[in-house]
């Protein structure tokens, strides 16, 4: 399994893409539509419209990388959330990848006490 370094950044375009795209219309859709910069270090990821498949596009000192990932008889359980880039961490990304519902996925809320007891 591919594994991305932890320090990455991870930007996931919400809406399903036309998977005819290659490297020059991702970079131009990172940057148009998501207002980001493609040669940034990070992995940005997008899906088609059935979610079967996910594409990663990211720039690595000489050049870009464009990772597909096809499911045979499953989907990826895209991020619902209202803003059109979501920004995970390399696990979240991982996660995403292997299956897993991130938004699924509660955490206990962060507590701010006083003092010990």
């Amino acid at each position: 399994m591919l594994r991305f370094a932890d320090d990455l950044k991870v930007y996931v375009y919400r809406e399903p893409i036309d998977f005819r795209c290659g490297i020059n219309t991702l970079a131009a859709l990172v940057t148009d539509s998501m207002r980001l910069d493609p040669l940034a270090r990070a992995v940005y990821a997008f899906h088609n419209r059935k979610r079967d498949r996910i594409k990663l596009l990211l720039y690595e000192r000489t050049g870009f990388w464009l990772l597909l990932r096809r499911l045979e008889e499953d989907h990826f359980a895209w991020p619902q959330r209202n803003q059109e880039v979501i920004e995970l961490t390399t696990e979240q990304l991982h996660w995403l990848l292997d299956g897993i519902d991130i938004d699924a996925l509660r955490r206990h809320p962060a507590r701010r006490y006083q003092h010990a007891s």
